[in-house]
């Protein structure tokens, strides 16, 4: 594959992941298949268009910068259980800061869970998995990609936040802010049982990757 055509696939994927969530096309899609439905496909979309720049990536012409060192392995392992912990606590929770959300009606400040230590997990857990990646790929293009989605997962936020603010009113935005700043870091759980549960679909979304990495990627883990 030619820079050239892996610079296609960069646009594309970027293509697809803002245009989408813009306020005046979500709108339409939402009145289409619904909140829920919208979560599922944009999730759906962004996985495939990940795929597909992993996959450039590893076509791209192979120019190496840094060699892979055996403690980059060990960093990554113990980094992308936490990225999966995060992942397993967020997902399909009420989150009214996010892109996504389920239930965002139901969000309690004073009981915000993960979502008290970052208003953007999952942006968090993208911004951990490219950093932690880039460690023992040393190539210039998984430096590029890596880079690049690092990247935008920290800016996506500023960027989110700004449209949340607009959408949701500047001083209610604000003070649910506050109100989620405020509230204890850690507290009792209304379920202990939903609490393992998530734990463990962490554990097991681990060791998925770890499983799946070589036949997805082409590249063993371990």
């Amino acid at each position: 594959m030619s820079w050239t055509a892996f610079a296609a696939v960069f646009v594309a994927f970027f293509v697809t992941h803002s245009i989408p969530v813009r306020p005046a096309v979500k709108s339409r899609i939402v009145a289409i298949i619904g909140a829920a439905g919208f979560g599922m496909a944009y999730s759906a979309l962004s996985i495939a268009m990940l795929a597909l720049l992993i996959w450039a990536a590893g076509q791209a012409p192979f120019e190496v910068l840094w060699s892979q060192m055996p403690w980059h392995r060990h960093a990554v392992h113990l980094g992308m259980l936490a990225v999966c912990l995060i992942l397993a606590l967020s997902l399909g929770r009420p989150n009214p800061f996010s892109f996504g959300g389920a239930r965002n009606d139901e969000f309690d400040p004073a009981k915000a869970g993960v979502i008290r230590w970052s208003r953007h997990p999952v942006l968090l857990a993208l911004a951990l998995w490219a950093g932690l990646h880039l460690l023992p790929n040393g190539d210039l293009a998984h430096v590029i990609m890596f880079g690049t989605l690092g990247g935008f997962a920290v800016i996506g936020r500023r960027l989110i936040d700004r449209r949340k603010r607009r959408v949701m009113g500047a001083e209610r935005w604000q003070a649910l802010r506050d109100a989620t700043r405020a509230a204890p870091r850690f507290y009792r759980p209304r379920s202990w049982l939903e609490l393992v549960v998530r734990l463990g679909a962490g554990v097991v979304a681990f060791a998925t990757l770890l499983w799946l990495h070589p036949v997805v990627i082409g590249v063993p883990a371990l």
